[in-house]
């Protein structure tokens, strides 16, 4: 088929693209926002040595390992909920939480899911309030020099996880266009052995059409 062809098509069926499409981000839309909304919190935990040298800074990202295995724990989970009264079980709270280290930054980040925001905010805080506290009791040991402080960098935001109402939208209309492609791929195929003028006998048998002869209404 030549481009002309093509837009030929485009123009007989894009109806057919358009109502899928309008259909499919409707629903996409209308399921999305039928479904419970999730908020991530984020808590970083700014790791700082007691001295700028090499050897320190390196054993502070050694130990940035350490710190998540601590904090990734239904044992920290359960000091959570034990702080701030939640009716939760350890593992369902653990379950709602990410803690991922950065070395080149020394800070953990702790991302915490939960169906409110404010909530989430609560537990992301007081995760990462449980780090400093474990830090504070380490450095108890060890001398001044050589102490690791934890300090909260910023303050815990949250923000709409899912589910993203436009995103989920504009997926489901690519998914109504790609679906309109099949059906007028489909109805063009079983369309292509009917023939309906001399350019389509033309087109099948490869050869010029001499002569027609009229329909009996056309007389």
């Amino acid at each position: 088929m030549s481009l002309i062809d093509y837009g030929r098509v485009l123009l007989r069926r894009g109806w057919i693209v358009a109502l899928l499409a309008v259909l499919a981000a409707a629903s996409a839309y209308v399921l999305s926002a039928q479904m419970q909304p999730v908020y991530r919190s984020t808590q970083r935990v700014l790791m700082q040595p007691a001295r700028a040298d090499f050897g320190l800074t390196e054993a502070s990202k050694t130990l940035l390992g350490n710190h998540v295995a601590y904090l990734d724990s239904e044992f920290v989970a359960q000091r959570v909920i034990d702080s701030l009264r939640l009716d939760m079980r350890a593992e369902d709270l653990k379950r709602a939480v990410t803690i991922v280290p950065d070395p080149n930054s020394l800070s953990i980040q702790i991302d915490v899911d939960l169906p409110d925001g404010d909530l989430a905010n609560d537990v992301a805080r007081e995760w990462g309030s449980l780090l400093i506290q474990y830090r504070n009791e380490e450095n108890q040991k060890a001398r001044r020099e050589d102490r690791i402080d934890a300090r909260l960098q910023d303050v815990a935001r949250y923000s709409l996880l899912r589910p993203r109402l436009l995103i989920n939208a504009a997926a489901g209309a690519l998914l109504g266009v790609l679906l309109a492609g099949v059906i007028i791929f489909v109805l063009e195929y079983l369309e292509s052995s009917v023939v309906r003028s001399r350019d389509d006998v033309e087109r099948g048998l490869a050869l010029p059409v001499l002569a027609a002869l009229p329909d009996s209404e056309s007389r």
